[in-house]
């Protein structure tokens, strides 16, 4: 009886400390989520890359008294964090782009890495002499740049559309590299080296993933009309991006490479009579998923770094911290090194008569420097078994290259850009102007055939919308029905808050009615008022 009591009793205490642990945890995300959206604002109007602040953020947030130690389970961190970041991306990038890139994206995102990789093997082998699997694993985890820091600086400083699409592709394509790498290096560690079996399956893993992604994306392009326009649907992509992974890494496939096969394939499959609203709400949806596995990334290296550099003796310490800042300089060498090369390749290439220009030397350096690191190496040396070899070595050596990475080049980014003169928003500008043009010729096009009133109607408003890009903003009649059309929604606005004040409509029927003026106020709006951005 006393030992059941005593049992019981050590149950209770030991579930109360782990609800007292989630929610700590859970406090402590909310507290970083509020700096979050504080910092957010200031790298908006300073025009820095917003995940170097949530570094440092995490950081901060991780060192303050009672902030809870969180273990990570490996096999999940990978597929959590990885995996809706490929989808997002991948869904995204045209294929078009990537053909046209063959050679760039080719040295970019498979010989740079390999080439990264085997600097820091060589690094290693002179300085601290970690096992040879283990560097190539450390290799694999920093070598990967990450272009969500120079997106949030591009999309304010357009550059030149092939240099952006270089960018996106590249680290679209060689986290399936970093990640081939990095599994293969895991698989020999844990096997004790390179027999037959393992070779065998470390090669069938990249065909193989490959396949499974594009039937996978099939499979769901079959289901995705079923659930339309419903949150079923928004669900579905979550549950398919995991699905992808989770299967893939049961059948010891390469998940990265599933993953984004199938998210390319049902790209591929969409039509344009798929649902607009469907499309507005995952866009929506997506963009805050991805911002917070963002935020969670860097609070919980923030909190291993913590852990870590406190467990450390401070000889280990002074050798950890040496590491790392050789590292950091090679890669951030390496890098530039590589874009060089790549131009000196490329002007060759092109003076023997291939079509490929090369960039010029302001974008070749900008390439060069936008090589930071983030969530795909957080995610990669989170997922390292916890008995992993030199593990809090490698681990902080990661933080401390997306650390500074994210620091150092990305508060860098925009004044290089402003120095080199590489941004292009003029260039931009009438890209887009030429764009609507189009669309509105399209429009006009359409409705030659067609008579009658309604006909005449339409054909006023794409004409004013053709001739809307080469006049200034307010003076064509299509502005005009603008403001006046949100004039008239917002008298409807301020009807319906007092429909619903003296009790004349119900709370279900409000809500319906709000989102049909919602959707009014967006089909007149401006064009930043339609647009959800990051920061």
């Amino acid at each position: 009886m006393v030992q059941t009591l005593h049992r019981k009793a050590t149950g209770f205490n030991a579930a109360k400390t782990l609800l007292l642990c989630a929610m700590t945890f859970f406090e402590t995300l909310v507290a970083l989520l509020a700096v979050a959206i504080l910092l957010l604002q200031v790298t908006r109007r300073m025009r820095l890359p917003y995940p170097g602040i949530l570094a440092a953020a995490g950081v901060g947030v991780a060192m303050l008294p009672g902030a809870p130690t969180i273990p990570i389970d490996p096999p999940t961190a990978l597929a959590l964090f990885i995996a809706p970041v490929l989808i997002d991306s991948a869904y995204d990038f045209p294929l078009g782009a990537a053909r046209r890139m063959l050679l760039p994206l080719f040295l970019y995102a498979v010989v740079a890495i390999l080439v990264t990789t085997g600097v820091v093997v060589t690094i290693n082998a002179f300085t601290i002499g970690l096992p040879l699997a283990v560097a190539v694993t450390l290799g694999a985890i920093v070598a990967p740049p990450d272009a969500a820091a120079a997106t949030a600086v591009l999309s304010n400083l357009p550059v030149a559309r092939r240099v952006d699409a270089l960018l996106k592709g590249e680290s679209l394509f060689n986290d399936a590299t970093a990640l081939l790498l990095f599994g293969a290096a895991l698989t020999v560690q844990a096997r004790g080296g390179l027999d037959t079996e393992t070779a065998l399956r470390i090669g069938f893993a990249a065909p193989g993933g490959i396949l499974l992604g594009i039937a996978f994306g099939f499979l769901v392009s079959r289901l995705r009309p079923v659930t339309e326009n419903t949150v079923g649907g928004t669900l579905l992509q979550f549950v398919y991006a995991f699905a992808t992974w989770l299967i893939a890494e049961h059948l010891h496939l390469s998940a990265v490479l599933a993953t984004v096969a199938s998210a390319m394939t049902i790209a591929t499959l969409a039509t344009v009579e798929d649902s607009p609203r469907m499309r507005v709400h995952s866009f929506a949806v997506w963009t805050t998923v991805v911002f917070l596995l963002n935020v969670v990334a860097f609070l919980l290296m923030g909190l291993q770094a913590r852990r870590i550099v406190a467990a450390m003796s401070a000889a280990d310490l002074e050798r950890a911290v040496s590491f790392a800042a050789i590292v950091v300089v090679a890669i951030i060498a390496t890098r530039l090194a590589m874009a060089f090369l790549f131009h000196a390749l490329v002007a060759h290439r092109h003076r023997r008569g291939h079509v490929l220009a090369p960039f010029n030397r302001g974008e070749t350096l900008l390439v060069g420097w936008a090589g930071m690191r983030g969530l795909v190496t957080l995610a990669t040396a989170f997922a390292l078994p916890a008995d992993f070899p030199d593990r809090d070595l490698v681990v902080l050596t990661a933080f401390s290259v997306v650390l500074a990475t994210l620091v150092i080049q990305g508060a860098t980014l925009a004044p290089m850009i402003h120095f080199l003169k590489l941004g292009r928003q003029g260039e931009v500008q009438e890209e887009l102007e030429a764009a609507r043009k189009a669309l509105a010729e399209a429009a006009l096009s359409r409705l030659e055939p067609e008579t009658g009133a309604e006909a005449d109607a339409l054909r006023i408003v794409y004409k004013d919308h053709h001739a809307r890009a080469s006049r200034e903003p307010d003076r064509t009649p299509s502005d005009r029905r603008r403001n006046l059309a949100m004039a008239v929604v917002i008298a409807q606005r301020q009807r319906l808050e007092e429909l619903r004040d003296a009790d004349q409509i119900g709370p279900t029927q409000y809500l319906e009615l709000q989102e049909d003026l919602d959707w009014k106020q967006l089909s007149v709006g401006t064009d930043e008022e339609r647009r959800i951005t990051e920061s």
